[in-house]
């Protein structure tokens, strides 16, 4: 699993923020598409490509998207 890929599929969640604010260091509950709708389709999207389960407890604990490829990356 890289850490590009992983950022680019969890920037494409996100319909109306530029790709480019994505970063490992992006916190991404801080952006203003940022909502509960969101979180659920983060979940999604990670067990959609990646065969990993997450909770509400695991987006909580991340506060970057660094911090959830960590979670991801820790389960595979």
């Amino acid at each position: 699993m890289e850490l590009e890929k992983f950022i680019a599929d969890i920037a494409s969640q996100f319909e109306d923020t530029d790709p480019s604010v994505f970063t490992a260091d992006t916190q991404f509950k801080t952006l203003d598409e940022w909502s509960s709708l969101m979180a659920l389709s983060l979940i999604g999207i990670i067990d959609e490509e990646y065969d990993i389960v997450l909770k509400g407890d695991d987006i909580r604990q991340a506060d970057t998207i660094n911090d959830l490829f960590e979670i991801v990356k820790s389960r595979l």
